[in-house]
């Protein structure tokens, strides 16, 4: 269902993406962006899904500009890389790559979205408040345990935003969501008792399967609704 293409970026920077095809015409194109394990089974698997659902999915390779071809999986070793990469993340480079796959979409001439988890979140949420610097306009963009929205809360989104966060989430302080839902009343959000971060990932400890069926089932009816 999937193969990688090569992307180049506004800045020159060229870059692996994870691009998974349906089976028929599109019904919309999505970028699907990474935690901070790069594009992982995981992702892959993400975006293996919403192609089954009828979206193009694209999953650009934020960590290529580190290291290409880099997957990292969640045991302790990979861990520690990868909070070790985490630090020389900028957002608004990794929103050059998110533009390069938003285009690449584009191509299919379909409404194109922007999906994410974890730090891909907070990017998605960013590419709702920033993307028009870089010619993206995303028809709508969903955030999954975005961390560090707090920060930007004040940032205007130029289109819908649906926003899942684990209740008991112990990286995202409840300020974080209040201060997105002071800001943005209009801005949907999904809170889920009992459960933490990285919620709906399946190979992470902390899955959760009801709660990520849930968000999973909202995702799609909101995707649906602002890209079919």
């Amino acid at each position: 269902m999937g193969n990688w293409v090569k992307l180049k970026a506004d800045d020159g920077h060229e870059l692996g993406a994870y691009v998974a095809t349906p089976a028929q015409e599109p019904i919309g194109a999505l970028v699907v962006v990474q935690e901070i394990f790069g594009v992982n089974q995981s992702i892959r698997g993400v975006a293996d899904e919403y192609a089954r659902e009828g979206f193009l999915a694209i999953a650009p390779a934020l960590f290529d500009r580190f290291e290409r071809g880099l997957e990292l999986g969640y045991g302790e070793a990979d861990m520690k890389k990868a909070f070790a990469i985490y630090p020389k993340l900028d957002p608004n480079v990794s929103l050059l790559d998110i533009a390069a796959a938003f285009h690449h979409g584009k191509l299919s001439g379909k409404p194109t979205g922007v999906l994410g988890f974890c730090y891909g979140g907070l990017v998605s949420w960013l590419a709702s408040t920033r993307g028009e610097e870089l010619r993206m306009k995303p028809e709508c963009c969903v955030g999954y345990y975005a961390g560090g929205i707090g920060k930007v809360a004040v940032e205007k989104p130029v289109c819908p935003v649906l926003l899942h966060f684990g209740a008991a989430d112990d990286h995202i302080g409840s300020d974080q969501i209040e201060a997105v839902r002071g800001e943005h009343p209009d801005v949907e959000i999904c809170l889920y008792d009992g459960v933490g971060h990285a919620f709906a990932n399946p190979d992470r400890p902390s899955y959760n399967a009801a709660a990520a069926a849930r968000a999973h089932t909202r995702s799609l009816a909101f995707l649906k609704k602002h890209l079919a």
